[in-house]
């Protein structure tokens, strides 16, 4: 099960909640202090990344929960059930059966001498849920469009915002709180989260044992 069928009332990493604004800064000219934009959003839900045992002092991670990139329906893997986006998977799973085929012999034997691995690096997938509207994605390469209730998060846009009302995870505005993840979901949610940023350049592969 993805979801909680009775949240609790806590603030937990990976709830989804509704009422908090998502602030941008548009920066041109770094070396120009004057040389930027505020951007003020009002997402319809955001997504607690602070660890359950670290909310508190006034302070939130969170990241807005958003559409899905059309082209993960191109794998059919993936369209079968999107949230396998968010656990490793076979090499030969990671890109269609079309683009696998393409692929040179010694390109397929590259591949499948690695373990398994994320297929999308940067993004968290959150099942369909009743409370989550259902919206259209005009596909790749197709005219018509696809009804999906499917949302992500997207690790590279995680912010903060200061709180009078968050003290700690049981003092905190939980009343809204739209869902909660389970305790597996929200261990797949950690282990992508970690490997995401642990992953290393090439330059730095050196360190490796």
């Amino acid at each position: 099960m993805f979801y909680e069928s009775e949240p609790s009332r806590a603030l937990r990493f990976g709830d989804i909640l509704q009422g908090f604004v998502f602030v941008e800064a548009d920066v041109s000219d770094p070396k120009n202090q004057r040389s930027y934009k505020i951007n003020v959003k009002n997402p319809s839900f955001s997504v607690v990344m602070t660890p359950c045992c670290s909310i508190g002092k006034k302070v939130l991670s969170l990241t807005p929960l958003i559409e899905i990139r059309p082209s993960f329906f191109d794998n059919p893997y993936f369209e079968d059930d999107l949230t396998r986006i968010n656990r490793t998977m076979r090499p030969e799973e990671t890109v269609s059966p079309t683009i696998w085929q393409e692929f040179p012999p010694e390109e397929k034997a590259k591949r499948l001498r690695e373990t398994e691995s994320y297929a999308v690096a940067d993004v968290f997938i959150y099942e369909k849920h009743d409370l989550l509207p259902p919206y259209q994605l005009l596909l790749r390469g197709k005219r018509n469009t696809v009804s999906t209730s499917y949302y992500m998060i997207d690790f590279k846009n995680i912010y903060i915002i200061k709180c009078d009302k968050v003290n700690s995870a049981e003092d905190s505005p939980y009343d809204l709180k739209n869902l909660e993840l389970t305790v597996q979901t929200r261990n797949e949610l950690r282990n992508k989260l970690g490997a995401f940023f642990k992953r290393r350049p090439l330059e730095d592969r050196i360190l490796e044992d």
